[in-house]
């Protein structure tokens, strides 16, 4: 069975045993939490590709969940398309972004926001683009993972937890419920084995992180405005 195995690996990268983790196709970003790396394939956040966090609302800690790999951007720029709130300056620097970096587009339609997400994945200058949506057809996912694989940008869409039982092309879908000292996580879909057990992923308390208070820099909106985005960026 071994052998077989090594052979499978050897005709193309993306076959792997239905009892083990596939190799990570491509790059992925340290999640920070052993726990979750350890049940991921390649150890990490994929990048290049469609992830889903399936949440019971927005804001139970997605981006917490997602600080050292947001940590990890460097000084590249990070897009949120269409946050709940507006991004909060402190909470940002607790999760190592400023608000320079980041480039926060709201549009008043869903189809606008698929497009402007489309964009920034192509355009490929964004060291990680996180998507809140209630709704997004198999169409639109299946372009914007595309968009996704000739980026080296980490691309996460948040997604309500009812979209757990439609089809995607992501290839990592988690789903999040808050816990009485971070989230619990359900692996919905890997390259891998099903894992029945939820994992639990401590987070430490953190400043607000979306606030409906908060301003960004008009930078911001001069740097999404340069890149051809026909939308609305509200700063």
């Amino acid at each position: 069975m071994s052998t077989a195995t090594g052979l499978a690996e050897e005709i193309h990268p993306s076959l792997w045993r239905a009892s083990q983790l596939a190799r990570s196709r491509g790059r992925v970003v340290e999640t920070g939490y052993p726990a979750l790396s350890a049940e991921l394939p390649g150890g990490g956040w994929p990048v290049g590709a469609l992830v889903d966090l399936l949440v019971q609302q927005a804001g139970v800690g997605e981006l917490r969940l997602l600080r050292p790999a947001l940590s990890a951007a460097g000084h590249r720029p990070v897009a949120f398309v269409q946050p709940p709130h507006t991004p909060d300056g402190p909470g940002l620097s607790y999760i190592g972004l400023s608000l320079d970096q980041v480039l926060r587009v709201k549009t008043p339609k869903t189809a606008d926001a698929l497009w402007s997400a489309e964009q920034i994945l192509r355009a490929g200058s964004c060291g990680a683009l996180i998507f809140w949506t209630q709704y997004a057809q198999a169409s639109s996912l299946r372009r914007l993972h595309l968009a996704a694989q000739s980026s080296e940008t980490l691309f996460i869409m948040v997604r309500p937890l009812a979209a757990a039982q439609d089809a995607s092309p992501a290839l990592l879908r988690l789903a999040l419920r808050p816990s009485a000292d971070g989230l619990t996580v359900d692996i919905v879909k890997r390259r891998g084995p099903s894992r029945a057990e939820p994992l639990s992923i401590p987070l430490q308390p953190t400043p607000v992180l979306l606030s409906r208070h908060a301003r960004l820099s008009r930078r911001s909106s001069a740097e999404v405005a340069a890149r051809g985005l026909q939308t609305e960026v509200v700063t």
